[in-house]
This record gives structure tokens, C-alpha cells and sequence, in this order.
């Protein structure tokens, strides 16, 4: 069984994915040319004794992909390289006035600005005509998701997918330029919805409040 922060994650990105895949009780997502960590990986469970590591990290190889995984806390008792750290958890946005940031809904048939300004925030713009392309397929007809794009000066600052629960919302993919385009974004997505989960790539997210996700390529 998944620990409930990498359940959190599955129920957000699987109806973004291409593939999804079943083993063990580890569940892998699958997106060629989209680079979001958590659409190329296997989420493990905390007990990885029922998953076949072996065969996860075959699967993985024959897709020419590298064998990441995800996981709830540091790997034990694994081998691995871990890539990256991420925050989940509550988001409270600070009342916020405006001061020349606008967040707009985005139509699911324009996502290629809101996309590169998402990659771009992250420092990889060159993934963004890829995931324009993979989300305006997976989005057409589905009114759980709402992309949201904010403006400054007529420019395409920051971007934000929001996901309706029966409890609130998630945001775990999106980017902004600074500080005032976060809040911006934050702030009209928790207007949607609250509470309201976000993911937030933090080099010191051990120390910050929130559940902490693990990736890491997987070695054997």
C-alpha cells in the first residue's frame, strides 16, 4: 500500500500520464517527452518487499527511460542516486493585492504560452512545447483540472494546475517567476478551492513543514 503523500501525488498527475502501470504495489507513470519527475516514475510503497525491484528496473530500461522511483522518505535498504526532493503540503497564501500580477483561466486550446512559462520557471524551457502538447490531449474534456496562467505587463510570468477534490484542490505542478506571481498563483487557486495542496521543490525540504517525496534512480 502507498503512503498516503505518494497517493496524494498518483490521484494528481495518473490522468496526465500516457502510461500507467501496476506491480507489487508500486504503480509506475510513464510520459515521453515531458520532463515533470512524477510522470516518469515508480511510486513505492514504504514495505517494498511484495515489489520485484528487479523487473521495475528492467521496465524502466526498456523503455529507454532511467529507472526513477519515488518515495516516502529517504531509500532503505535500496540502492539509488536520489535527484531531487519535494515538499507536499498545505499552502496558506498571504491576502495579497494585485500590484500588477493577473491570474487568468487558461483555455485548454491555448496551453502552449501557459507551458513554457511553467518550464521556464523552472529553469528547463525547452520541455514546454512537449507538455503543451501531452496535457492538451489529457485535459480536453476534463472539468477536474484548471490551468491558470498570471500576467505581468501583458507577459506570461507564472502557471498553475489546479485539481478539484471533494475536500478542496491540488497544485502540484506549477512555477512562477518571484515571490509576488507565487502568491498570485496560489492565492486564485486556493480561491477555487481550499484547502488547497501544492508540491514545492525546495533544497531544504526536510526542514520545512510538509510530507517530503523522494526521487531517486534506482540502482541494484
Amino acid at each position: 500500500m502507498l503512503p498516503r503523500v505518494l497517493t496524494d501525488l498518483l490521484e494528481f498527475h495518473a490522468p496526465l500520464s500516457a502510461v500507467q502501470r501496476e506491480q507489487g504495489g508500486a504503480v509506475t507513470l510513464l510520459t515521453p517527452g515531458v520532463n515533470v519527475l512524477a510522470l516518469n516514475a515508480t511510486f513505492l510503497p514504504a514495505d517494498v518487499r511484495g515489489v520485484d525491484l528487479a523487473a521495475v528496473l528492467d521496465w524502466h530500461e526498456g523503455q529507454g527511460v532511467p529507472p526513477l522511483v519515488a518515495t516516502a522518505g529517504p531509500l532503505v535498504g535500496l540502492r539509488g542516486r536520489e535527484v531531487a526532493r519535494v515538499r507536499v503540503g498545505h499552502a496558506d497564501p498571504a491576502p495579497w493585492a494585485g500590484e500588477g500580477v493577473v491570474v487568468e483561466q487558461v483555455s485548454r486550446m491555448h496551453l502552449r504560452p501557459w507551458a513554457e512559462a511553467l518550464t521556464h520557471a523552472h529553469g528547463t524551457p525547452g520541455w514546454g512545447e512537449g507538455l503543451a502538447r501531452q496535457l492538451a490531449a489529457r485535459l480536453e474534456g476534463d472539468r477536474d483540472f484548471v490551468p491558470l496562467s498570471a500576467y505581468r505587463d501583458g507577459e506570461v510570468v507564472g502557471a498553475l494546475l489546479w485539481h478539484s477534490r471533494a475536500a478542496g484542490g491540488a497544485a502540484h505542478l506549477w512555477g512562477a517567476r518571484d515571490a509576488a506571481v507565487e502568491e498570485a498563483l496560489l492565492g486564485a487557486a486556493a480561491d477555487l478551492g481550499g484547502p488547497l495542496w501544492v508540491s514545492q521543490v525546495d533544497e531544504d525540504a526536510t526542514a520545512s513543514p510538509g510530507e517530503v517525496v523522494h526521487y531517486s534512480v534506482l540502482t541494484l
